[in-house]
């Protein structure tokens, strides 16, 4: 006997993603629902070989249904996700709404599985910001052999993090450049996406960092060790798909690099790609569509006393969204519901 499976948002870049995902892993699903708001009602989306007619979130009774991935916004989440919890059905939810609640568990699987067991609190677990989710994948590893003080990190992030009014503002701004008269002003962004980059993703804190910048502080320590001090700078980069990170990281102990590099070989969810040579190294545009968190770029850095660099890169529709809310509802399987 397999699950029940709710996916609300279904027409979203994310949503889709999770439905691709639950088909290519084969989770066992008994009945698939594909929600959206109303407005994209009756929509077909694709789970497998078969096609989907979304359903409206609004009147959907969750009574029965096992597991529901949630991918609809932190608003909407508000409204919905507290209901279908209440009716019995655990949510996986990817907006930042409950990510920083002590009573939800905000579980990367690579990284902090066992934490699973808290989602009895609230019926609802929560998926980390897509930033946060390939770092942490890549410090879990090097923090269990060598204690990380301090991490300084740089995000070069796709605009398919802005969902697909992000996508479409590359795309057209991108021909608007070279066709006299189809110019297109920002709207999605503050600034032009095409051909620039732009430093500052959600809004701007009194601190003079911004929300992304705090949400990765926050969720690395709530993920992986409070006491790891982190400063982000979250840029926008005219990347359709594909998050990339440069990552500097003091650790108490000292860690060879070429220890360093063996012992990502070998993480769970990790593939590193490092030589030291022209075009030895993966870009988002070789990371999109797989599972795997991407390392390269594995050296040291002689300015602190324990210290290395390294470049993290993935597919933020994936790892960043999809996939981990996915492998979460996998150990929420394994280990607690226990069914299929």
């Amino acid at each position: 006997m397999g699950y029940k499976v709710v996916v609300a948002g279904a027409t979203g870049n994310v949503g889709r993603e999770m439905l691709n995902i639950l088909a290519e892993r084969e989770f066992p699903v008994d009945e698939i629902a594909a929600l959206a708001s109303r407005r994209s009602l009756g929509t077909e989306v694709s789970f497998g070989d078969k096609t989907v007619k979304t359903k409206d979130l609004d009147t959907f009774d969750f009574t029965g249904w096992d597991i529901a991935l949630f991918a609809v916004g932190s608003e909407a989440t508000k409204t919905y996700a507290p209901k279908a919890a209440a009716a019995g059905c655990v949510v996986i939810d990817n907006s930042s709404l409950y990510r920083y609640d002590p009573q939800i568990p905000l579980i990367v699987p690579e990284v902090n599985a066992d934490a699973i067991e808290g989602y009895k609190n609230k019926n609802i677990i929560a998926n980390p910001n897509c930033s946060t989710a390939q770092m942490v994948v890549a410090l879990k590893p090097l923090h269990d052999r060598a204690r990380i003080k301090r991490v300084v990190v740089s995000t070069y992030q796709s605009v398919s993090g802005a969902g697909k009014e992000g996508i479409d503002e590359l795309w057209d701004q991108t021909k608007g450049v070279y066709v006299p008269g189809q110019e297109v002003e920002p709207k999605k962004f503050t600034k032009q996406i095409a051909f620039n980059v732009i430093p500052h993703i959600d809004v701007f804190m009194e601190d003079g960092s911004t929300k992304e910048e705090w949400k990765m502080v926050a969720e690395t320590k709530k993920i992986l060790d409070p006491s790891i001090k982190l400063t982000a700078t979250c840029v926008r980069v005219p990347v359709f798909v594909g998050h990339s990170e440069s990552i500097n990281i003091e650790f108490e102990d000292f860690l060879d690099e070429d220890e360093a590099r063996d012992i990502l070989r070998e993480a769970p969810g990790i593939m590193v790609v490092d030589k030291r040579e022209p075009g030895g190294y993966i870009t988002p545009v070789e990371c999109v569509g797989d599972y795997a968190t991407f390392i390269s770029r594995i050296r040291q850095d002689s300015t602190v006393e324990n210290g290395l660099s390294l470049w993290c890169v993935s597919d933020n529709l994936r790892k960043g969204a999809a996939l981990n809310a996915v492998q979460i509802a996998e150990v929420l399987g394994n280990r607690c519901l226990k069914k299929g």
